[in-house]
């Protein structure tokens, strides 16, 4: 049986819009898609710092919504 895990990373950008990528895990792949654009890529190393890269590269997207 494959164990299939989500989990998002979520950023701020300028104006306050939040925008969210998911990471899906089902075995040894990954998927990151963005919940804002549709952008989808499968990402097999460092998938969240991939999704932390594309919210600030297509949406300047950089305020972390948990630090406050």
């Amino acid at each position: 049986m494959v164990q299939t895990n989500t989990s998002r990373v979520s950023r701020r950008d300028q104006d306050g819009r939040e925008h969210v990528v998911h990471v899906l895990r089902k075995g040894p792949q990954r998927t990151i898609s963005c919940e804002t654009c549709g952008w989808r890529r499968a990402a097999q190393f460092l998938p969240w710092l991939k999704a932390e890269e594309h919210l600030a590269e297509a949406h300047q997207a950089t305020v972390d919504p948990s630090e406050g």
